[in-house]
């Protein structure tokens, strides 16, 4: 037998012999160690199953404040049926009963609070919580603790330090749900507007002059009705919290602030360049439709000459056939303005209105449009005339011009002149030309 140390750890190889024969390792082959680890011998390593951990099953944190930890459902209930305490406080009582497997219609019939105001006092809560952690001075968040929901509802979508700034904006100005929500969507919506005349003069940081940078915008609709605009502009004045935007405002009300050049009103054009919204439906109920090549405006000019210049209908069922392959194309109902065109129209899809040359309304810029253009006629002839030309700066993309902006600068010829700018459908009717406008 061989004898073992007892001083072997649990991680020795236990070596036994089945024999009482001893045998002589030679004097050339090294004696095989009895403390070798198991860890060093690969197949051992193997047989050697793999020590796991246990974890306890550990259930989610409650959502409820530790206060109301040891009230039962019936406890919870009656709390949100009699509105006890403030709304922030039994708010967390809702996500605990949906949690217990309740419905909203199911807690609206035991509480009598709607599937709406729910998620309203649900959502609030989590804003005051984020103002609270982004070290809000307490005082102000107090001021939402009776009827504060709805305001703090409809600053959700704003980042926690926005979040702070418009909730002190909110306390200052003593604003409304319908105020809170409109400096919400101003203050998200500021960023996008880059580039927009007056836009600089505005401070992104202040909750104020983001609201009267969108009251300032909307001033613009009403150039028409000079009372109602000048309104719009003194509650953008009210609300501007820098110099500088009180500056602008104050130049758009004294009319300073003239066009900038080359831009005319979009009503002076609506008779030279028909805007028109297409309706949904309206090229499957048409009588008549017609196809027309497409270019996106940053493929640029050589995009426009290579279009096909002539497609056309052939045989008793109208099949389209143009005069060479094309990837893009559109149809559109046969408007007598494209009806009466002859060969090289084509279309042009830019991503929004910015590249009409007139004062256009708020909504030409929030969506894309497509520019029909008249190949055949590329010469710059009238003043007030729209043409399709190239984007001087890298001459790849394009853009349209007034025939005046184009003459002063020696342009005498273009891609094409412009007839028609189509808006892409949607739901709601929003100023539609009617069948009239077209005859």
């Amino acid at each position: 037998m061989l004898s073992l140390s007892p001083c072997l750890t649990a991680n020795t190889l236990t070596l036994k012999s089945h024999s009482t024969t001893t045998h002589r390792t030679p004097h050339h082959l090294k004696p095989i160690s009895t403390t070798i680890s198991a860890s060093s011998n690969p197949r051992q390593q193997q047989k050697q199953p793999q020590q796991q951990v246990y974890q306890p099953f550990r259930p989610p944190s409650s959502p409820l404040p530790p206060h109301l930890r040891t009230l039962d459902i019936p406890g919870q209930i009656d709390i949100l049926a009699n509105r006890l305490g403030v709304w922030h406080e039994y708010a967390p009582l809702i996500s605990s009963l949906i949690r217990e497997g309740f419905t909203p219609p199911t807690i609206e019939e035991l509480t009598g609070i709607t599937g709406v105001e729910q998620n309203r006092f649900i959502v609030a809560a989590q804003v005051r919580d984020s103002l609270l952690q982004s070290n809000t001075d307490p005082d102000l968040v107090s001021f939402f603790d009776n009827g504060g929901a709805e305001l703090l509802y409809q600053i959700r979508l704003l980042s926690a330090s926005q979040r702070a700034a418009a909730a002190r904006f909110i306390v200052e100005n003593k604003s409304d749900g319908k105020g809170a929500n409109e400096l919400a969507r101003s203050m998200k919506d500021f960023p996008s507007r880059r580039g927009e005349k007056g836009w600089e003069s505005f401070d992104y940081n202040l909750p104020g002059d983001c609201l009267s940078f969108m009251y300032y915008r909307l001033s613009r609709e009403y150039n028409r009705n000079p009372e109602q605009r000048d309104s719009v502009l003194e509650q953008a004045l009210r609300v501007a919290e820098s110099e500088k935007a009180r500056d602008a405002i104050q130049k758009e009300l004294k009319g300073e602030d003239v066009a900038e050049e080359g831009e005319v009103d979009a009503a002076e054009v609506a008779a030279l360049v028909p805007v028109v919204r297409l309706k949904i439906g309206e090229v499957a109920a048409a009588s008549s439709v017609v196809v027309l090549p497409v270019c996106n405006a940053d493929e640029g000019g050589d995009a426009i000459l290579e279009a096909p210049s002539e497609c056309r209908t052939v045989g008793e069922f109208g099949v389209v056939v143009a005069e060479k392959g094309w990837e893009k194309w559109v149809v559109l109902p046969g408007w007598e303005p494209l009806v009466e065109l002859g060969k090289g129209c084509v279309v042009v899809s830019f991503v929004d209105a910015r590249v009409l040359p007139w004062k256009a309304n708020r909504w030409y810029k929030e969506e894309p449009i497509l520019v029909v253009a008249d190949r055949s006629k590329r010469e710059v002839g009238a003043d007030d005339g729209f043409y399709l030309v190239k984007v001087e700066d890298d001459g790849v993309g394009l853009k349209v011009e007034r025939g005046l902006g184009l003459k002063e600068r020696g342009v005498s010829e273009s891609l094409g002149s412009v007839i028609l700018v189509v808006r892409p459908p949607r739901e709601e009717d929003d100023g539609q030309l009617s069948d009239e406008d077209w005859d």
